[in-house]
């Protein structure tokens, strides 16, 4: 029986998902919501990660846990769009999942009300709605273990996982009207067979959130993927990692605060959403809650 929420690793992406946000609204009324959540949830088919609001109103302390920083670069915004709670839908019907959402906000209330949803689903394998691969330089087996999951430590800690969320809007019809050659360039990969570029520009994709690069290396586990409303479309990127610091040394890379080069991205895409969230283990196949001293 893994020690941690084995939706978290569990590939590939799954066919379907949701991202559901929560606020606190009853302080009171939150004991019982929390043990509505360890009934509705598995860590499989929805992982569960919670906000610093939340760990602050319990009066606790989860190391590494900070809300997600609103950060201004070079000519780029990243906001900050923090709440209490985050679920992660995963499945293969669109109306199973409405199902669960309406179950899970049911079950919450009044605790926690439902403020933000977003469905995601997977694109050819794994791309991006720009047709790109997304994730190919993801660690695998022991080192994705390595990458995403605390290793050591107290008690309810064992396990436990961050994950960085972003919602990037992508500019598709601007995109699709650039020259291949160009479309290559921001993103520092061939589309027709994946290859990075050698002599890409600096502020391509690749080159700005390669992982080795940094020091201590950055590495994090993506599960990201796309997401359409009527006619707006873009990226729900997810990434977990055993802290916070891998992927915002990426973010502050992207936006020029690090040697003042943009990523190319951010011309085709911008984020409109932030959040940061603790993921905690499990024990005995529920979710593992001591760390904020309850169960």
């Amino acid at each position: 029986m893994s020690y941690y929420q084995p939706g978290i690793l569990a590939t590939p992406v799954p066919a379907q998902a949701r991202h559901l946000f929560f606020a606190l609204e009853s302080v009171e009324a939150l004991p019982q919501a929390l043990d509505n959540l360890l009934n509705q949830v598995d860590g499989a088919s929805a992982v569960v990660g919670f906000g610093e609001p939340l760990a602050k109103v319990l009066n606790v302390q989860i190391d590494g846990l900070r809300s997600f920083p609103a950060l201004a670069g070079v000519g780029v915004e990243n906001p900050s769009t923090q709440h209490a709670l985050w679920v992660w839908l995963h499945g293969a019907d669109r109306g199973e999942l409405l199902n669960r959402s309406n179950a899970l906000e049911a079950a919450l209330a009044p605790a926690l009300r439902l403020v933000d949803r977003q469905e995601a689903f997977r694109h050819k394998d794994g791309h991006d709605l720009t047709g790109y691969e997304d994730g190919t330089e993801n660690p695998h087996d022991d080192a994705a273990i390595a990458a995403a999951l605390l290793s050591q430590g107290a008690d309810g800690h064992v396990g436990a996982s961050f994950a960085a969320i972003q919602q990037w809007q992508h500019d598709l019809k601007g995109f699709h009207q650039l020259s291949a050659e160009d479309k290559d360039n921001i993103m520092g990969r061939r589309l027709s067979d994946n290859e990075e570029i050698d002599d890409a520009p600096v502020s391509a994709h690749v080159k700005r959130t390669a992982q080795e690069s940094f020091a201590p290396e950055a590495f994090v586990v993506r599960r990201s993927m796309p997401w359409i409303e009527g006619d707006r479309a873009g990226l729900m990127f997810l990434a977990f990692g055993f802290s916070l610091d891998a992927f915002e040394a990426q973010l502050r890379r992207m936006s020029g605060l690090e040697d003042g080069v943009t990523d190319g991205l951010y011309r085709i895409s911008r984020p409109i959403t932030g959040g940061y969230y603790w993921c905690p283990p499990l024990q005995n196949g529920h979710l593992d809650l001591r760390a904020l001293r309850i169960g």
